[in-house]
């Protein structure tokens, strides 16, 4: 059944389940008089490329103009130009990884300073439609001119801190994969500057704690002796994240050389927002932030200005909306070559055998067991 038909009869706004960590919460319910007006002219994008997203095509429409009623919105042309039709006030969270001025396929390489006047620019227009108790989440990496870095986020800082917000952490995202430098250590980091705007902030912990690295640890002494110590929810996930890169092998690969990685999105998603709220990103790309966005039943709109992305994040958003997307789950750890049996991390020009335990002080060989 079409969205449309489903939108007469007051249901759902697309009648489906969202997954999120393995539990099912569905989509918060819209009104008829409120949901997508087909009856308006709502410029829609149809993907027709079958052969990129096998297998059966979604029928969901998401427009291309931002609404207020609408569940997701997909822009494909400027992101300046989009932020100027949302009222002020709308978004609870803004997250985006905005160009890096290095060259990519996707961007046209700048002098510092008008890459800096244009980064300004777009953050004016996210602060005015930032709610008074929402977040900007700034994901950059560093600049690179003729060998020498410059990290974006220290250079971006004071046009947040003109416009009176402030910074709550500078988040540290950890990968593992990357291109290898021969002049210089390998990157491997890129930060994320959260600001709000006021000191009446939303933050929800718990939704995105982790595995305590000691659950069973109890207090030893005191009024609570022999009670656990931890939160049974986990524990603060910290200011370091080692959430995998997407690359060739990650499931959510697409043409996009920088594509964020769904979870990094959901973690802010999650602890930022709460259930219908409005989640924006200025430098859609292939629509990752919407996407974490709709998984969790807020509502999502970005930008992006190159057709070809812009047709791939139409397909995820919809295929998120149907729960048919393919994503790393948050809570799945981080692949171990070595504890899968990997025979390339075993050194083929060593005849040692590898050691599997390091030894006990004052041992020649580890004797980790029961005595």
């Amino acid at each position: 059944m079409l969205a449309k038909d489903r939108a007469k009869k007051g249901v759902d706004f697309f009648g489906m389940t969202m997954y999120t960590q393995g539990s099912k919460v569905r989509m918060p319910a819209i009104p008829a008089d409120h949901a997508l007006p087909m009856n308006r002219q709502t410029r829609c994008e149809t993907l027709g490329k079958k052969e990129r997203f096998p297998g059966q095509m979604s029928a969901i429409q998401i427009p291309q103009e931002f609404h207020l009623t609408d569940q997701a919105v997909v822009h494909p042309g400027d992101c300046l130009e989009f932020l100027k039709t949302i009222p002020n006030g709308t978004a609870q969270l803004i997250v985006t990884s905005p160009p890096y001025n290095i060259g990519k396929e996707y961007e046209t390489r700048l002098r510092l300073s008008q890459y800096l006047d244009q980064q300004q620019a777009v953050i004016e227009e996210c602060f005015r439609i930032l709610w008074t108790k929402g977040s900007i989440c700034w994901q950059v990496g560093n600049y690179v001119d003729h060998g020498a870095i410059i990290p974006l986020d220290t250079i971006l800082y004071p046009i947040f801190a003109k416009l009176g917000m402030k910074m709550r952490n500078r988040i540290v995202w950890h990968f593992e994969h990357g291109l290898h430098c021969s002049r210089r250590f390998s990157g491997r980091y890129e930060t994320i500057i959260w600001f709000t705007k006021t000191d009446d902030y939303k933050f929800n912990l718990d939704p995105v704690r982790v595995r305590q690295k000691y659950p069973g640890k109890k207090y030893f002494k005191g009024p609570k002796a022999g009670q656990y110590s931890c939160n049974p929810l986990g524990k603060n996930p910290a200011d370091v994240w080692d959430i995998p890169n997407v690359k060739c092998n990650h499931v959510e690969k697409t043409i996009h050389p920088c594509q964020f990685p769904v979870e990094l999105v959901e973690r802010l998603v999650l602890s930022m927002t709460d259930k219908g709220d409005w989640v924006v990103d200025p430098f859609l790309g292939v629509g990752t932030a919407v996407v974490a966005a709709v998984r969790h039943a807020r509502r999502g709109a970005g930008a992006e200005t190159i057709p070809e992305y812009v047709e791939i994040a139409l397909e995820r958003i919809r295929q998120a909306m149907e729960g048919r997307l393919r994503t790393r789950p948050m809570d799945r750890p981080i692949y171990d070559p070595k504890d899968a049996g990997k025979s390339l991390t075993l050194i083929p020009w060593s005849h040692e055998p590898p050691k599997e335990k390091q030894p006990r002080l004052f041992e020649n060989t580890a004797t980790y067991g029961k005595r």
